[in-house]
């Protein structure tokens, strides 16, 4: 019997696109407030929000709903064009597939740029945004990696890795290698993690041990998606300020959460998404990197009941 339910379950949860999946994932009451959570990357997945935080934001009010984008993750897609446009397709077919006619859009990192271009073109299908460790800056957040990581080896007289900051410097900041090697040394630096993770946080990362599919997939990464998103839209050079001006000139409300641990963004990055939004849409949690939803989970979901009223 379980055996039948769980590929019940599976049938259920996805969507046929031109012959191919692209997989989705619903949590908790149909006739509670919907959200669709958007994973990072591009090329990773939502499988770390879905392991970790779904069933939990489920059981506090909300219809949670997790998918992958084509081409990502459990979405494969040979034909993937990777696009946005391609990407507010699917959107669209998620909320056909679940009868909603507008939800929020929990978009974390690279996540939070798709939600934003999906809300400036579709403002009525979005109740609001929630940014999580979005950047609203590529360059920006580029620029604050490569800073921060020189300072680190500079201190450490790590002459093997200033040489190959000096080299990045060098290269063309708009090039997919000059952003895949600057997110390879945040990787390498520990900016993803937070310096004191709480207990509650100790104990959701201790799975990532355990629970066989976050093995699978938590640093599952596919290469075609942000080499596909470089050339077709020129992701590393995205710069959201103004679209998220008109969302909100659109009256679509707009959050932010950010982690103070966070290597990704500077004090400056921070003020200014802190500026656009407003102090009382915006949140920078202590004790809290990239990961928010997992290193403040009770603060996180605390923020959502608060923000969807």
């Amino acid at each position: 019997m379980k055996k039948i339910l769980a590929i019940f379950v599976f049938v259920l949860s996805t969507i046929i696109v031109n012959a191919q999946t692209v997989y989705s994932k619903a949590f908790g009451n149909p006739n509670n407030k919907p959200i669709i959570f958007l994973h990072g990357g591009p090329g990773y997945n939502s499988m770390g929000f879905e392991a970790t935080t779904a069933q939990k934001l489920s059981e506090n009010g909300f219809y949670v709903i997790s998918y992958d984008r084509r081409g990502e993750g459990r979405s494969p897609d040979k034909d993937a064009k990777f696009t946005f446009n391609e990407t507010f397709d699917d959107l669209n077919l998620i909320f056909e597939k679940f009868n909603l006619t507008s939800a929020t859009l929990i978009g974390h990192s690279f996540g939070g740029i798709v939600a934003s271009l999906f809300a400036e073109k579709y403002p009525n299908k979005t109740k609001s945004i929630i940014l999580v460790s979005a950047p609203l800056s590529m360059q920006e957040t580029l620029s604050t990696i490569l800073k921060t990581s020189k300072s680190i080896y500079t201190s450490k007289k790590d002459s093997v890795n200033l040489n190959y900051i000096n080299m990045l410097e060098k290269m063309d900041k708009s090039s997919l290698e000059y952003s895949s090697y600057c997110f390879s040394h945040a990787m390498q630096n520990g900016f993803y993690y937070t310096k004191e993770p709480t207990i509650e946080a100790l104990n959701i990362y201790k799975r990532f041990k355990t629970d066989s599919l976050l093995i699978k997939y938590s640093s599952k990464m596919t290469y075609e998606a942000p080499r596909g998103f470089w050339q077709n839209e020129n992701y590393t050079t995205i710069d959201l300020k103004d679209n998220l001006k008109q969302i909100l000139k659109n009256r679509t409300p707009v959050f932010g959460l950010y982690g103070k641990d966070d290597g990704l963004f500077s004090a400056t990055q921070i003020e200014n998404i802190e500026k656009i939004l407003g102090d009382v849409n915006f949140i920078y949690m202590n004790n809290c990197s990239h990961n928010l939803f997992i290193d403040q989970q009770t603060k996180f979901i605390n923020a959502l009941k608060k923000w969807t009223e």
